[in-house]
């Protein structure tokens, strides 16, 4: 994810996790923010992740990079969306809504939750929905794995607060999130100027996933499409 490791840390670090803490945490991708998570701060991790693909290969690493066995990895359904009732201290979802409803997601979050839980959670929105003939956003949504119809930012709110949340913060992070991507991608490809030249199936899904993320910054600032993070407490 842009930002990395220090990213990651960023968002969870106002939970004050500890190994006494488990973490639900949604939208896990490769296994990455899990495993610097629970390095950094020795918290339990249930890390769930929808894409079958990426579940996959994080399973296949985690063996390596969770010596201690913290990491539970396990799939989710976006439609229809359950976790184990009481089982995490703290939430942190990663862009998981991804044009899906909020409110059935926060429910099922919420029921998760032990009392004074937390939850961080970051969500691309939009306040007016674009045009499905935008050819651009169309091709974005389906190469990103998403539906179209993006939250607006006060439909999370507003289910956080449904569900008697206390939200303390709601911030939009597209400025960063767009300084990250950029300088990510920078430095990955001064990386690869300085090493052996890479195999051309190896370059060619380099320059792929570089187009998509460049597609997903022309959005934001075309489109005003923003990326924000909300960080609420639950009910005693």
């Amino acid at each position: 994810m842009p930002g990395g490791r220090l990213e990651s840390l960023r968002l969870c670090k106002p939970m004050g996790l500890s190994s006494s803490v488990t973490l639900l945490l949604l939208g896990s991708g490769l296994g990455g923010p899990a495993h610097c998570i629970s390095s950094e701060f020795g918290a339990w991790i249930a890390s769930f992740e929808a894409d079958d693909d990426l579940r996959a290969l994080a399973s296949a690493r985690r063996a390596a990079a969770d010596p201690l066995n913290r990491i539970t990895i396990q799939g989710w359904d976006r439609a229809s969306p359950q976790f184990r009732a009481r089982s995490a201290n703290h939430v942190l979802a990663l862009e998981a809504l991804r044009g899906t409803p909020p409110v059935p997601l926060i429910e099922s979050l919420a029921g998760a939750l032990l009392p004074n839980g937390q939850v961080v959670l970051t969500e691309l929105v939009s306040e007016e929905v674009p045009s499905d003939k935008d050819r651009e956003f169309a091709a974005w949504c389906r190469l990103e794995n998403r539906l179209p119809e993006l939250p607006r930012s006060q439909d999370v709110t507003q289910a956080l607060q449904r569900l008697k949340f206390d939200v303390r913060v709601v911030e939009d992070m597209s400025d960063r999130h767009i300084t990250q991507t950029l300088g990510g991608w920078r430095d990955a490809v001064r990386a690869m100027a300085a090493g052996p030249r890479p195999a051309p199936h190896t370059a060619g899904a380099f320059v792929t996933e570089a187009e998509l993320w460049l597609l997903r910054i022309r959005l934001m600032r075309r489109l005003g499409v923003r990326l924000m993070r909300w960080h609420a407490i639950g009910a005693a």
